[in-house]
């Protein structure tokens, strides 16, 4: 049996690739948008990339499912859960497709699939128990989805804090208690494929270990060490659980519905800085400036967003840009691919242009206006606040600001700032902080594009709440 783990580290996103060596054929677990890099794996394994799996319904990217039914591919996924969470784009189309049921099975070459309905993090959800036939008729080890991860398990709030499905919240999580007591039972030896690891938003505590065991998970998982009783493993699993991005809501709908057929990638034209600007006069369309923060706050296009290309790019630009815009970028020209497959694993297709800092700098040089944003330190935000001057937006997670914060300090975590921004007062220049300074800068931005007057807080809150308990 071929057996590869593959990580996307910006979404802390797990696929499988699966494979009868016997037959030469391949499954792919989970996919993402971007399909060819699946495909390509298989055959630079001698494989034939036959079919595609899923585990449940996906809040955090666009699912690749449907593009490789789309290629000819058989697809399978989940038919369990209620009638508002089930696979629209499948059902009843031309697709070579099978939706199974707890306990359905199907084949790869010797490889055996068995569906385990494993409800709680969505109503859907299913897990995949994996039997090597060529050599044994037990099962090897279970493919978990966003239902156990290592030293986690899938949030069950997602549905109410993502989706807007109002009062389920609860629910779910005790629908996630009665599947864990399943999993309790599943033998120990058996190997666990999580679909996330650190760093997803799918859960509060992930490991970065890329795999465990079931027995080590039923010993050591926090989640599931919780689930003692119903109401204990409730409380525990729903506090703290970080507010989800904003763009989750969209995944959740598309890969639902269907996400639109990709085929081939966005190509954005390389311009000067002046077309971008007369494009974006003319067009419903953003900025989006991906240079480091001190070089944004120093010089930046007037209403341009910031979002680092770093580990955080998905969430920033899913949080802050509306689907239907145009995306022109400030981007280093080696960069502009990995940017665009970022977008496009979060439906952001509509990349039309991009130009490089260089040119930035250029423009500027030349005449170009770009606008500067105020920078101060937590001693200037205090001496702002107490002369009644100017708000404070604390913008990192409630539970984070919920352990220590500056009196007087207004909380929206920045990926769901541009869903709350009439929250925040217009009457005064609005002060901008997080922990280091990093949400902040990207927050600050999207609040001048919406004509606020900022002042950006660039630095470290821990040591401003340590110098105040002295």
């Amino acid at each position: 049996m071929f057996f590869q783990q593959i990580f996307e580290e910006k979404l802390a996103q797990y696929a499988y690739l699966i494979g009868c060596q016997a037959s030469g054929e391949a499954i792919i677990i989970d996919p993402m948008r971007d399909v060819d890099r699946y495909k390509d794996l298989a055959l630079e394994n001698n494989l034939n990339l036959v079919a595609a799996a899923e585990t449940h319904i996906h809040a955090d990217y666009l699912s690749g499912l449907r593009e490789l039914a789309e290629e000819g591919l058989k697809v399978y996924a989940s038919d369990e859960g209620d009638k508002d969470w089930k696979y629209e784009w499948a059902k009843g189309s031309d697709y070579n497709y099978q939706l199974l049921k707890d306990g359905d099975e199907f084949s790869i070459g010797n490889i055996k699939f068995t569906a385990v309905y494993s409800p709680g993090h969505t109503p859907e959800h299913v897990s995949y128990l994996v039997t090597d036939g060529a050599a044994t008729d037990e099962p090897m080890g279970i493919l978990s989805g966003d239902f156990v991860f290592v030293g986690d398990v899938g949030r069950p709030d997602l549905l109410e804090s993502a989706a807007g499905q109002k009062g389920v919240m609860k629910s779910s999580a005790k629908v996630m208690y009665k599947s864990l007591q399943k999993f309790k039972e599943m033998p120990e030896y058996l190997q666990l494929w999580p679909g996330h690891g650190a760093g997803s938003a799918c859960g509060k505590a992930l490991g970065a270990v890329p795999e465990s065991t079931v027995g080590y998970e039923q010993r050591f998982n926090e989640s599931i060490k919780a689930a003692i009783s119903e109401q204990e493993f409730v409380d525990f699993i729903l506090d703290g659980q970080p507010e989800p991005p904003l763009y989750f809501a969209r995944m959740k709908r598309d890969n639902k519905k269907g996400p639109k057929v990709l085929g081939e990638m966005p190509n954005p034209e390389h311009m000067s800085i002046e077309k971008m600007l007369g494009e974006v006069r003319l067009s419903q369309s953003v900025i989006v400036d991906t240079r480091k923060q001190t070089d944004f706050m120093s010089g930046h296009i007037q209403g341009a967003l910031l979002s680092p290309l770093n580990k955080q790019f998905n969430t920033v630009v899913g949080s802050f840009v509306e689907e239907e815009e145009g995306i022109y970028l400030i981007i280093d020209a080696d960069k502009i691919d990995e940017a665009v497959v970022d977008l496009i694993r979060i439906g952001l297709d509509n990349v039309k242009g991009y130009a490089t800092p260089e040119q930035l700098d250029e423009f500027r040089k030349k005449g170009g206006e770009l606008f500067k944003t105020e920078t101060i330190d937590f001693k200037k935000a205090e001496e702002y606040l107490s002369a009644g001057e100017a708000n404070l937006l604390d913008v990192r997670k409630k539970s984070e600001f919920d352990e220590g914060h500056i009196p007087g300090a207004i909380n929206i975590a920045h990926t769901r700032l541009l869903d709350r921004i009439d929250e925040v007062p217009k009457d005064k220049p609005v002060m901008v902080s997080c922990r280091s300074g990093a949400r902040s800068a990207v927050a600050s931005a999207l609040l001048e594009r919406e004509e606020f007057v900022v002042k950006y807080v660039d630095d470290l809150i821990e040591d401003w709440l340590r110098n105040k308990k002295h």
